[in-house]
């Protein structure tokens, strides 16, 4: 495996936030009720009308992952097409929009034949300017009927069948409909139909989003069960959410979670082979602390994933 821990800056080695932050540009856009932060990586945050949230380009972790890929990008029309080749022969299909927005990703076998794995199209509505916006869909929260260490599965005390049964598992609650990614990504209520596996064997130093190798080796449980769930099902797909605690500003934390979310889905992939496309990554800075305080925590500094599957593709509960 690379020693590079830490992706998201091309020449980021040993890189922490407070030497992030005079690499940052920030622009203010119509007529001030938007400001859009710039990181080196194609990764930004925006802050409009009282809100911020992170957005990031993941076909970067891609190339990282697979050094010995061909890739090549084309234009179709407006949109922007990645094809990452494995020497293996599978090409992993990305398509933007204009805005950078992530439309498709398509997995394409030597043979030719095609598997959507997401599908983020927006109902037929515009696309103009989504680079900007949540995608935030209200629900109530789910009822939850099982026990809540099924329902939050905890890694040091779990055993290989619980993680496998947490990815595993139908909904808490049925599904609706059809959720696209960005729902996914940036509505709580609908992550929250699914079960989370909290990696609580993982946790980052204060301003880093790096790992140490032996907490790298600590990943090596969940790599197995998502490996064993692709193994039924190989396309599924896994969100992976980076956290950190309430010390610092909202746009430092912004981008730490996002970091720590792709530190570990790189690992994921370069030591434990997890497909890079079967992970998708996300970072909610402080909004969503483990132990409730405003002080320094290293329990809070942490990631989760789930197995967001039956959201994107409304698999009903069983």
């Amino acid at each position: 495996m690379s020693d590079r821990f830490a992706p998201g800056i091309e020449t980021d080695r040993g890189v922490r936030v407070d030497e992030l932050r005079s690499l940052r540009r920030e622009r203010v856009e119509d007529g001030g009720r938007r400001v859009i932060i710039e990181e080196p990586g194609n990764r930004f945050i925006v802050r409009e009308d009282g809100r911020e949230f992170i957005r990031h380009d993941d076909t970067l972790r891609f190339r990282r992952s697979y050094e010995d890929a061909d890739v090549r990008v084309e234009r179709r029309g407006d949109d922007e097409v990645t094809v990452l080749r494995r020497p293996n022969g599978v090409e992993i299909v990305t398509v933007r929009d204009s805005y950078g927005n992530l439309i498709r990703r398509v997995r394409r076998d030597p043979r030719g034949q095609e598997t959507v794995l997401i599908e983020n199209e927006y109902g037929g509505r515009p696309r103009d300017r989504r680079v900007f916006m949540e995608e935030v869909v209200e629900l109530p929260p789910p009822r939850i009927t099982i026990p809540r260490d099924k329902y939050i599965v905890e890694v040091e005390r779990a055993s290989p069948e619980d993680l496998y049964e947490a990815f595993t598992a139908p909904p808490v609650e049925r599904i609706e409909r059809r959720y696209n990614l960005d729902e996914v990504r940036y509505s709580r209520a609908v992550r929250e139909r699914v079960r989370r596996v909290d990696v609580d064997t993982v946790t980052f130093d204060s301003g880093s989003w790096q790992l140490s190798p032996d907490q790298v080796g600590a990943l090596r449980g969940v790599a197995d069960a998502i490996r064993r769930t692709l193994d039924r099902s190989p396309d599924d797909i896994f969100l992976i959410e980076g956290h950190t605690d309430a010390v610092g500003s909202d746009v430092d934390n912004l981008t730490l979670s996002d970091r720590r979310a792709e530190t570990v889905a790189t690992i994921l992939t370069e030591r434990f082979r997890i497909p890079a496309e079967n992970l998708t990554t996300q970072g909610y800075g402080e909004q969503y602390l483990k132990v409730d305080t405003q002080e320094a925590e290293r329990e809070n500094r942490r990631v989760t994933v789930r197995n967001i599957t039956p959201l994107l593709r409304q698999q009903a509960q069983q």
